[in-house]
């Protein structure tokens, strides 16, 4: 019977999710030929401007209205489980997927799957006061809100497996076997939505990426090493960024979320690869030939950008950016140590699989889930042939992370959300 449900629940949060991305597929790509010849066209840069001026409006609006669905909205999600907090599931459902839309239509860099792994909950959540109508607010350690979480990643990354695992190493659920049947479940009836009914496949285009040999596996470990430090200067400055915008008296409360709408607006006018969480970058750094001036440019702003996006208690997650920075920092460590060895003979083999183990190991350091990390970009891009490589990375990642004591992303924000 938990199995049935858990199906019926991944089914109902992949339909979710599955017309976020399409609707924000769609839209996004309307917009962008729109923008692309404001040059000629001069008046629509006018135009555009306002229109992000009235998201600004309408994202405080709606935040202010549902406070729960602010930031990517795993933190809140794991609260409910734990019994810390209780929500309205079809408000925080409508709310999450309109202000995530909005946020991602702006051009902001923020993902879409830590949304809808909330959006994801929120399903279950309606689906536990279905199932259990003796007590509909009472959802710590539900498995239906479980599940729900569990389709929303499997839903938005295409990697049910990794939602499996994000569920039990990240959002720490009980591991008995009732609740990974249930979870196994959703994830497969979200997985076939999107797959089936959405024709959605693989994110990334990366299957045909080769191995490094054995004999250059010191250089990915060194890689996993260097990255766990890189992963906790991330979390320090992106809560150091949070705290400051928190407490500026500046910006009048309703005109918070303007100023990086204004930022995001500039840059899809002059450099359109940074808006938007990242696929098309890690994409475009993955597959072709960059200038390492070039190169260097694009991570430094998308740092400060994917960073800055953040604030102001807007929807949206941090999951694809933070894999986007991870492949950023994996072809700047191809273009310079790795390509320095490799003048020398002490490496060999193509560079483009330090960017995938780029990837693995920012994210094992930030979110401190290296499992989920390591089989997410494996079933994202289906490089199987580097999954050796990327257990390596991501495990030393996320051991230095914890030599550092830092703590993970997701903890630190939830010691932010007031109760």
């Amino acid at each position: 019977m938990l199995a049935m449900r858990g199906l019926a629940t991944g089914l109902c949060a992949g339909c979710v999710v599955g017309l976020l991305r399409l609707s924000h597929d769609r839209a996004a790509a309307r917009v962008a030929l729109w923008l692309e010849e404001w040059r000629e066209v001069w008046w629509t840069v006018p135009i555009w401007f306002v229109v992000l001026v009235a998201l600004a409006v309408i994202l405080r609006r709606i935040v202010r209205e549902e406070p729960l669905i602010s930031g990517s909205g795993i933190p809140q999600t794991e609260l409910a489980l734990a019994g810390r907090l209780s929500f309205t599931w079809w408000r925080v459902l409508l709310a999450k997927f309109l202000g995530s839309w909005l946020a991602l239509f702006g051009g902001l860099a923020l993902g879409r799957e830590g949304p809808s792994i909330q959006m994801g909950g929120a399903v279950g959540a309606g689906f536990h006061a279905l199932w259990r109508p003796a007590a509909p607010h009472a959802l710590t350690g539900s498995p239906y809100v479980v599940a729900g979480a569990v389709a929303g990643l499997a839903a938005a990354f295409g990697a049910p497996a990794a939602g499996v695992l994000f569920a039990f190493e990240e959002m720490k659920s009980r591991r008995d076997t009732s609740l990974i049947v249930a979870a196994c479940a959703s994830a497969i009836g979200a997985h076939l939505m999107i797959r089936i009914v959405f024709g959605m496949g693989r994110i990334l285009p990366f299957a045909g990426f080769e191995a490094p040999p054995l004999s250059s596996f010191w250089i990915v470990a060194l890689e996993g090493a260097v990255f766990g430090v890189l992963g906790v200067g991330y979390n320090k400055t992106l809560l150091w960024l949070h705290d400051r915008e928190a407490g500026q008296t500046l910006i009048p409360d309703r005109w918070r979320a303007l100023p990086p709408l204004l930022l995001a607006g500039c840059l899809a006018l002059f450099a359109p690869l940074l808006i938007g969480g990242g696929e098309s970058l890690i994409i475009f750094v993955g597959e072709h030939d960059v200038a390492l001036k070039t190169l260097i440019l694009l991570l430094a702003f998308k740092y400060l950008f994917a960073q800055y996006s953040t604030v102001a208690s807007i929807p949206g997650g941090l999951l694809m950016p933070i894999l986007c920075l991870g492949a950023l920092w994996g072809r700047l460590w191809a273009e310079l140590p790795v390509s320095a060895l490799a003048a020398h003979g002490l490496a060999s083999g193509s560079v483009q699989p330090y960017v995938l183990f780029g990837m693995v190991s920012y994210f094992a350091a930030t979110v401190r889930a290296p499992l989920t990390g390591i089989v997410l970009v494996t079933e994202m891009s289906g490089t199987y042939t580097c999954l050796p490589g990327s257990l390596l990375a991501g495990l030393i990642a996320c051991k230095v992370a914890n030599l550092l004591h830092c703590p993970p992303v997701y903890d630190s924000l939830k010691e932010r959300i007031r109760l």
